[in-house]
This record gives C-alpha cells, structure tokens and sequence, in this order.
C-alpha cells in the first residue's frame, strides 16, 4: 500500500510539472500556452503598442486597469525578454517586443478574463 501511495504521489507531480514551464531567470512563467507573472497571474498584451518600440501606449487610468509586469532598476534582457521605460520613468518587462500586463479584474491566479477586453488585449504567449 506505501508503494502505490508513493508511486502515486509521484505520478501526481508529474502531470503538474508538465502543465508548468519555467525557463530559468526569466520574469514569467509558461502555464497551459499562457505567460503568467510571479503572482501566478495572466499576463497580457495591448494591440495599440507597437512591437519593440521600447514604449507602453499604457499609461495613467489605462495602467490602473492592465497594472504592467514591473521590472526591477536593475533588469537587463535574457532571452525574449526585454525592459522598457514607462513614461514616468519606471521599468517594465516585454516579452518579443510586446509590453507585459495584467487586468486588474483577474482576481485570483488562473483567471483569464482579459482576452479580447476591447478587441485590442489579448492573451500573452510564448
């Protein structure tokens, strides 16, 4: 009985580390096709930035409805990743280009209501 409950357990972990991908020091994680923040929420992106511009269309009222995945001083790119300057001089993560958000109406870890909130948010994806 021991031995099926620990070859259980670990038949358990398995299948959840599968539906969790983390790429090693980078600012977000890969859950079922989805990037998701350290907090384990959705993150999105806004269809009115422009791709590798190195600025956010998002700011003031808009930043309080999709708050962006916030970098560090200190970041640097790794990977896809990349750091852009919000317009009031604070860090923000991008992932290939694209600016990193989340929607403020997602109130616990998994939510994804944000996709499609005014035809220009959209999932954000590896």
């Amino acid at each position: 009985m021991k031995l099926l409950l620990s070859s259980c357990a670990l038949a358990l972990t398995l299948v959840a580390g599968c539906a969790t991908q983390t790429v090693p020091d980078t600012p977000t994680r890969t859950v079922d096709g989805v990037l998701i923040g350290p907090s384990g929420h959705t993150l999105y992106t806004f269809g009115r930035d422009a791709a590798n511009s190195g600025k956010s269309a998002c700011n003031g009222n808009c930043a309080t409805n999709w708050p962006p995945l916030m970098a560090p001083a200190n970041a640097s790119p790794k990977g896809g990743y990349t750091v852009i300057t919000r317009d009031d001089g604070a860090k923000q993560w991008a992932y290939n280009g694209w600016p990193l958000y989340y929607w403020a109406k997602d109130t616990k870890p998994g939510d994804r209501t944000g996709d499609g909130v005014g035809g220009v948010w959209k999932l954000a994806r590896p």
